[in-house]
C-alpha cells in the first residue's frame, strides 16, 4: 500500500467498510478471488478517489455522436 493510501484509508474507513464489501456479489463469486477483503480495499479506494476528483468528461459534438 503506498504511503498516502493510509491517510486516505482512514479518512474514507476503507477498513471498516472492507470487511462487508468483501462479501463477494454472485458474479465475484463466478471470477473468483484469491482475496476477497484486498480485492474489496482497493474498489473501494478506486470508487472514493473517483468521487473526490472525477475525471472531466468530454463533450461531443452532434455530428460525432451518429
Amino acid at each position: 500500500m503506498a504511503r498516502d493510501a493510509e491517510p486516505f484509508d482512514e479518512r474514507n474507513k476503507i477498513p471498516e467498510r472492507a470487511g462487508s464489501r468483501a462479501e463477494l456479489l454472485p458474479e465475484e463469486q463466478a471470477a473468483d478471488s484469491a482475496d476477497p477483503e484486498a480485492q474489496a480495499r482497493e474498489v473501494l479506494r478506486d470508487s472514493d478517489r473517483r468521487t473526490e476528483a472525477p475525471e472531466p468528461t468530454m463533450r461531443r459534438r452532434p455530428e460525432e455522436t451518429a
